[in-house]
C-alpha cells in the first residue's frame, strides 16, 4: 500500500462514477453499475476481480464511515495509460485504513486483504471531498 495523494492526475481520464447511499444495498448497486458502465471500454482485465474489490471498498466505507450531517459514498473509475483505477470515498478517517490480520474464526478483517492480493497497487489517504478515498489499481487493463 502506498498513501493516496487526492489530486487530480492529469494522465486519468473519468470513465465513470456513481454517488451512493452509505446503506448495505448499495454494495449491489455499486456492483450492478460497474458491470454495466465499463462494458463499452472493453476491459481486458478480470471484471469479476474489479467487481470484488469494489465491493469490499464500498463494504468498508458504509461500515467505517463517519459524519455528523448526512453523507454519500461517492466512486469513480478512470483510465490511467493502460491502468484501470477506481477510488473510493467516504468520510471516514484515513489512519484507520490499514490491513488486518485476521483469525481463522475472525468474520471480518479481510477485505483490504482480497484488494491487496487481486489488484496490482491499492492506496489510502485522505480524499478531496474530505474523510477518506481507498483506490485500487489494475495494470493493463487495455489491450495496447
Amino acid at each position: 500500500m502506498v498513501d493516496a495523494h487526492d489530486e487530480p492526475d492529469a494522465a486519468a481520464s473519468p470513465i465513470g462514477g456513481m454517488t451512493l447511499y452509505p446503506v448495505p444495498e448499495s454494495v449491489h448497486r455499486a456492483r450492478r453499475w460497474f458491470r454495466k458502465f465499463t462494458a463499452p471500454y472493453y476491459l481486458v482485465c478480470s471484471i469479476d476481480d474489479c467487481v470484488l474489490m469494489l465491493s469490499e471498498l464500498v463494504t468498508n466505507a458504509i461500515l467505517y464511515g463517519e459524519a455528523e450531517e448526512p453523507w454519500r459514498v461517492r466512486v469513480e473509475w478512470c483510465r490511467v495509460g493502460q491502468a484501470l483505477r477506481v477510488n473510493v470515498h467516504n468520510p471516514g478517517f484515513p489512519a484507520d485504513v490499514r490491513l488486518r490480520e485476521p483469525g481463522a474464526n475472525d468474520a471480518h478483517g479481510r477485505g483490504l486483504l482480497l484488494v491487496d492480493a487481486l489488484s496490482d497497487s491499492w492506496s489510502a489517504g485522505p480524499s478531496r471531498f474530505g474523510g477518506t478515498v481507498v483506490s485500487f489499481q489494475v495494470d493493463d487493463a487495455w489491450k495496447s
